[in-house]
């Protein structure tokens, strides 16, 4: 693909060329050899949208809440991206879960794109592509970039790398309380969302979350907004709205935007090196035959694996 070709898609893209975007997607999703060309000329169109990741465990609700909350915004004419994290199909490798049993009745918005993606074995949340697919989407002119993490409960962490604003979604009586989720998830968010919140237990939820909080205070000062909401009903969405907002303005206010996105893609660049390295090294010094030989010296203890990673370093540097 030429650079001429490269600047007409995005210029399609920028258009809001629905087929556009969509093939942009699913280029960026396959690793495609135009991808990485395409991403170039996208990122210095990004940084506009508002990107909001939504996590918490399975039955939560997120994908209701997400609906709802792209509604919120659409009631401000605010164009919307959703970018829904399913879990990767055995069968078939992509999503279980598609865009076409998710938000139907958005089908005929034109400000709103929702796009299925499936973790192909991806751990955290995320699938691999997730932040260069929010990306797209903010180039694209998207006003508000949603994501919704696949749900894999306490380790579902990656999305606070992505997301300015981090929504953890609770439901009473799933088990949801902070002491069974205490670690790592109860720690990345920005707001909590005691969703069904119309369900009895709800009054504990928020009681073991505020017991939590004032046992840490966090380093940026903010205390996380607690939401009730029963999304279903549309409850309490405007009100996640406007604690969205409120946040954001604390991020402004206390100049820690700019610290939170150096921080973020201080360790989204270490990220992208190891991957890219490793795509490297194993298309140039290691074939995937001499990657099963190593495994089975390893696996029969003829080999330990520490000394092994030293040889096929230092190999590599040779070349």
């Amino acid at each position: 693909m030429t650079n001429a070709d490269i600047k007409t898609w995005v210029e399609r893209i920028r258009a809001g060329d629905v087929r556009a975007v969509a093939r942009a997607i699913s280029a960026i999703e396959d690793s495609t050899t135009e991808s990485t060309e395409l991403l170039k000329a996208l990122f210095p169109l990004s940084g506009k949208a508002r990107v909001i990741g939504l996590t918490g465990a399975p039955g939560a609700g997120k994908s209701t809440l997400v609906d709802q909350l792209a509604r919120e915004y659409r009631k401000s004419e605010k164009t919307v991206g959703i970018v829904a994290v399913d879990p990767t199909s055995p069968y078939t490798g992509g999503a279980i879960l598609g865009d076409r049993i998710r938000m139907q009745a958005h089908h005929a918005d034109t400000g709103i794109y929702i796009r299925s993606m499936a973790t192909r074995g991806f751990l955290g949340g995320l699938a691999r592509t997730t932040a260069d697919v929010a990306t797209a989407l903010d180039a694209s002119g998207k006003d508000v970039v949603l994501v919704e993490t696949v749900g894999v409960g306490q380790d579902e962490i990656d999305i606070v790398r992505l997301a300015e604003v981090t929504v953890v979604i609770l439901v009473p009586g799933m088990g949801d309380d902070v002491q069974s989720i205490k670690a790592g998830i109860m720690e990345i968010a920005d707001i909590f969302v005691i969703n069904k919140s119309d369900r009895d237990g709800a009054d504990n939820v928020e009681k073991e979350i505020r017991m939590m909080q004032s046992l840490a205070m966090r380093k940026d000062a903010w205390m996380p907004s607690i939401v009730r909401t029963v999304a279903t009903d549309g409850k309490g969405i405007p009100e996640l709205a406007a604690a969205i907002e409120e946040y954001e303005k604390h991020l402004d206010k206390s100049g820690l935007r700019q610290k939170k996105n150096v921080n973020s893609w201080r360790e989204r660049l270490v990220e992208m090196l190891r991957e890219s390295l490793l795509q490297k090294l194993t298309r140039e010094s290691l074939s995937e035959e001499q990657l099963n030989g190593y495994a089975t010296e390893v696996a029969e203890h003829r080999r330990d694996p520490y000394t092994l990673v030293d040889e096929i370093i230092a190999n590599f540097r040779k070349k």
